[in-house]
């Protein structure tokens, strides 16, 4: 597992290996020069006991500040290469995270949860940039510290060297003790994190159901448990790394005491020189700043490797609804020619078949009603058509064509799919209208207004066009945001339109103005998924679905004649509407 993060980091890094070699020559010649003037000062020290001259000491005094000025401009020189590495692997992490979110299967994003999702996209991507940027760069600080200055206090006085970084091991073992902790309160932390944004991106999408049902202070209180668990567990954590960071401090201090009080005794006995003992202080005080900052490092690491986790996780999920190595673009012209041949569709984990051996035929240009029962399947033909779930191959055919062999991209460019529950993005009603083709003109986007019977709402708002929905379209009633969403469809160039019950909040009068709109040309294909019969009874041609299958088909008036399924239901809506009146 831990090479397989190392794996992943290299990864990560691999792009920028030019910028991380120079970060790394500028950190050794900082470490270097970090050397030269302790061993510097020990020389200076050491000559100014036989007499000096002012001469002596302002060139010994410039030439410090020379050395001193250089390391801090280089060190400055390999912050900025190093941290900016960190700062680009977190921008194109995020748009990669992004791009690759973008592909996922509509059902896995739901499943997964927004809230999880963005604390991924967010807060775990910027652990990586630490990760990738003060980590790594804090971490080669250390090793080259070690590295270079231990023989350099060795050339000098071994017994002081040794005496002084004896006590250095147990920071070793104090790190090993406190990282398994660390990383799992870390893990757990960001777990409790996903969960508190899940629910309030949950309570903010559904503010309307909490007001109406005054479900306010019983989400008060989830919201309060989420809250306190988070915040136990960032308790935990700093608990510990507040723990750590002193103790560290604390022990690398230590080793200072220890070598000011062998120091003397070794001074005394000649074994070492004043300026030898003064540069081994400024050695030991050079090596405390890191080890102390070991704990921090530590800390900053564990909390990457946990995110690299989280984010490599979504990485690893890859979509099931793909383009086949066989599929093509459609290069003529789409007819709008449907063909069902046999269609089986079942949801993993579910007992029957939503589609069972579903046979029918649909010609471009027709205006079709699909209805039946709840549960019957049209939602699910919905979705095959579009692919938003995944179909068998030699099944469901566009123009004799079969879906599995067409491009995703090229498939839903020519089939538009309006769902019952329309979504609207938070901009304005022309930008919504517009979003399937962007580079719209005005006269386009007012013409599918107006096909969607949208134009009187729009001209009676102040803003007409340019009014904002807000977000998921709360300022519009239901009519109106599917009337948008059906407007979004018209507007782009498909072959086929298939309403998924988009006219269930539209008034009988409007959606009848509204299909007769859609029937005026014959120019699309265009599938009515709807409960209400009386649409139905406008329409071409009518399938009437039971159990996954096509259980009837003609047209409205030879089918409320015919006992059967859309009799009964024909009857049963009847019935309710002289109840409503």
């Amino acid at each position: 597992m831990k090479n397989l993060k190392l794996k992943v980091i290299f990864k990560y890094l691999k792009p920028y290996k030019k910028e991380f070699l120079y970060g790394g020559i500028a950190l050794l010649v900082v470490n270097i020069l970090s050397i030269l003037i302790p061993l510097e000062v020990k020389n200076i020290i050491d000559q100014l006991k036989d007499g000096f001259s002012s001469s002596y000491v302002i060139s010994k005094s410039l030439l410090l500040m020379f050395l001193a000025t250089c390391m801090g401009l280089i060190r400055l020189f390999s912050r900025q290469i190093v941290f900016g590495i960190g700062r680009k692997v977190e921008v194109n992490l995020r748009q990669k995270l992004f791009d690759h979110l973008l592909i996922q299967d509509p059902d896995w994003i739901q499943k997964k949860g927004s809230g999880d999702i963005i604390s991924r996209a967010t807060s775990d991507v910027e652990n990586i940039r630490r990760l990738l940027g003060f980590t790594v760069l804090s971490l080669c600080n250390i090793v080259l510290a070690y590295s270079l200055t231990i023989p350099s206090m060795l050339s000098i006085n071994k017994t002081l060297t040794v005496a002084a970084l004896m006590i250095f091991p147990m920071i070793l073992v104090i790190v090993s003790l406190f990282g398994g902790r660390m990383v799992s309160q870390r893990k757990i932390q960001q777990e409790s994190l996903s969960k508190l944004s899940d629910l309030i991106q949950e309570d903010l999408s559904g503010i309307s159901a909490i007001k109406i049902y005054a479900q306010e202070e019983a989400e008060k209180k989830e919201f309060n448990n989420y809250n306190k668990v988070y915040r136990n567990s960032a308790i935990k954590l700093a608990r510990t790394a507040s723990t750590l960071f002193p103790l560290l401090q604390g022990i690398s201090s230590i080793s200072l005491l220890i070598l000011l009080g062998l120091g003397t005794s070794q001074l005394e006995n000649g074994f070492i020189t004043i300026g030898g003992l003064v540069a081994l202080i400024l050695f030991v005080e050079r090596l405390v700043f890191p080890t102390a900052l070991l704990g921090f490092t530590l800390n900053t690491f564990q909390l990457g490797q946990v995110s690299l986790d989280r984010v490599e996780e979504i990485f690893q999920n890859n979509p099931k609804i793909i383009d086949n190595p066989k599929a093509k673009f459609i290069k003529k012209k789409v007819k709008g020619f449907i063909e069902a041949k046999n269609l089986k569709i079942r949801y993993e984990g579910a007992n029957f078949n939503s589609l069972n051996k579903l046979n029918f035929k649909i010609n471009p240009g027709e205006l079709i009603a699909i209805v039946g029962p709840v549960g019957c399947g049209k939602t699910t033909l919905a979705k095959s058509l579009g692919r938003t779930i995944e179909i068998p191959d030699g099944q469901l055919f566009l123009d004799n064509i079969d879906i599995k062999n067409i491009k995703l991209r090229d498939l839903r460019k020519h089939i538009a799919i309006v769902p019952q529950e329309a979504f609207l993005f938070t901009s304005t009603i022309s930008e919504n209208l517009k979003f399937g083709d962007p580079k719209a003109s005005k006269n386009v986007v007012k013409k599918s207004a107006v096909k969607a019977g949208l134009i009187d709402d729009i001209n009676s708002f102040p803003e007409g066009f340019k009014t904002i929905v807000g977000e998921r379209g709360i300022t519009l009633s239901g009519g109106q945001r599917q009337r948008t969403a059906l407007g979004r469809a018209l507007l782009v160039e498909a072959s086929v339109v298939v309403l998924d019950d988009a006219l269930a909040s539209v008034d009988n009068k409007t959606a009848a103005k509204i299909i007769e709109e859609m029937r005026a040309k014959k120019s699309k294909t265009i599938l009515m998924i709807s409960h209400q019969l009386s649409v139905a009874a406008t329409c071409d041609r009518v399938l009437v679905m039971d159990k996954g299958e096509i259980v009837q088909e003609g047209i409205h008036k030879d089918l409320i004649k015919t006992n059967g399924l859309y009799k009964k239901l024909w009857e049963r809506e009847i019935a309710t509407n002289k109840i409503v009146s």
